[in-house]
């Protein structure tokens, strides 16, 4: 996937898919104008998530986040709109769900700060690397 301004990379979390919100949330995301460029149903490992979740190793929560993101299975995909890093920013919200805006995806499904239901790419940058974390080139329209 070459750096392009108009995708991102999202993960419906665990929290999400065991609290049946995949297509609520699938929904929501196509319904505020984004199209679907790739699309799996999987599972991360131990491993897998420790080496996506790679850039927070330092952090306090890493072990814990990557327990979670390793407790059931994801949904990963990739979406295209314009300025998609910062419309689907916009529109998945704060990562607290108490501090997310009304209608947001995280207001809507997230139970806490650790399980938010979503993540969406931090930068263009981000979206490439973490979409072909997950995707062959050829699996991306």
């Amino acid at each position: 996937m070459t750096p392009v301004t108009n995708r991102t990379f999202t993960m419906i979390k665990p929290d999400a898919v065991r609290s049946g919100n995949i297509g609520n949330i699938l929904q929501d995301i196509l319904a505020a104008g984004f199209q679907l460029k790739a699309l799996k149903y999987t599972q991360l490992s131990e491993q897998d998530a420790q080496k996506f979740y790679t850039v927070h190793k330092e952090r306090p929560f890493f072990g814990e986040l990557v327990d979670f993101m390793s407790s059931g299975p994801i949904v990963a995909a990739v979406l295209e709109k314009d300025d998609a890093v910062n419309a689907f920013r916009t529109l998945i919200g704060a990562t607290n769900p108490a501090d997310a805006a009304e209608g947001t995806i995280r207001k809507k499904y997230a139970q806490s700060v650790g399980e938010n239901s979503i993540h969406g790419s931090d930068s263009d940058e981000n979206a490439m690397i973490e979409a072909s974390f997950f995707f062959s080139g050829r699996e991306i329209l």
